[in-house]
């Protein structure tokens, strides 16, 4: 039966996995993990936003668990494994659809600082950049391209004390943004998105750049996982480094 488990219960079922979303969950900040046994687990997954993380042996029932009051439709479910794909394909049928992710190097010295500040300046007239505030936040919720930038907050006051992000506004309201997707103990996953009408004009690059340069001087480390290669190209011109693909299976009508 599965059943929800402590973080020291399921660390050793994801030591090594170097993703900050999981970080999350092991360190009680966000999220919830699942697994077969309370005390001796020899499965887990990870519950944070729209992504689960299979760890362990794979587990059918596992595989197919939602939490209780989880009225999500879709998930990005990471597997640690090929048994767990293989699994997971089984499991939802058409319902799934294999992916490739990729993952940038964790490296805090990689930055530029002084040109991240040089892109960060090069706004087009009119527009503005700003830290997320509550006004901001609450814009942010209420449409449906930008509320991944703080959906995984509660509420204002969650946010401000584990949140942080810049959106570019004009006339008052929000194009683009870079924000915390999740939190964790040192550092944020990034999640960037812009209105469809105002892509392609360097919005993403400069919210990103000022957000990485917030970051980094608050002693937090602004971790970026792609999730397809546009992504990356971003991450790359902002300084990243890519480390690795990696596999994921997106779940409709979860």
């Amino acid at each position: 039966m599965i059943c929800e488990l402590t973080p020291d219960a399921a660390l050793p079922l994801f030591d090594g996995w170097d993703e900050t979303m999981i970080w999350s969950c092991l360190e009680g900040i966000m999220g919830r993990i699942y697994g077969d046994d309370p005390l001796h687990p020899s499965c887990a997954a990870a519950f944070i936003g729209d992504f689960i993380f299979l760890a362990g042996i794979p587990c059918e029932e596992l595989a197919a668990f939602r939490p209780p009051l989880d009225l999500k439709d879709f998930r990005i479910m990471v597997p640690q494994n090929k048994y767990w794909e293989d699994m997971l394909l089984s499991v939802y049928g058409e319902k799934a659809r294999p992916i490739q992710r990729y993952a940038t190097k964790k490296d805090p010295h990689g930055f530029d600082a002084g040109r991240l500040s040089r892109m960060a300046s090069c706004l087009p007239e009119g527009f503005q950049a700003v830290l997320i505030d509550d006004a901001f936040f609450r814009q942010c919720r209420s449409e449906t391209w930008s509320a991944d930038l703080v959906s995984q907050f509660p509420d204002w006051e969650d946010f401000s004390r584990l949140g942080l992000g810049v959106v570019i506004q004009k006339d008052g309201v929000v194009v683009s943004g870079a924000s915390s997707y999740t939190r964790y103990r040192d550092g944020i996953e990034i999640q960037v998105d812009t209105r469809e009408d105002f892509r392609r004009r360097g919005l993403a690059f400069i919210c990103a750049a000022r957000l990485i340069l917030e970051c980094l001087d608050r002693g937090l480390y602004p971790s970026w996982d792609a999730h397809n290669r546009a992504s990356l190209a971003l991450a790359e011109k902002l300084g990243y480094t890519f480390s690795h693909a990696y596999s994921a299976v997106e779940v409709r009508g979860y």
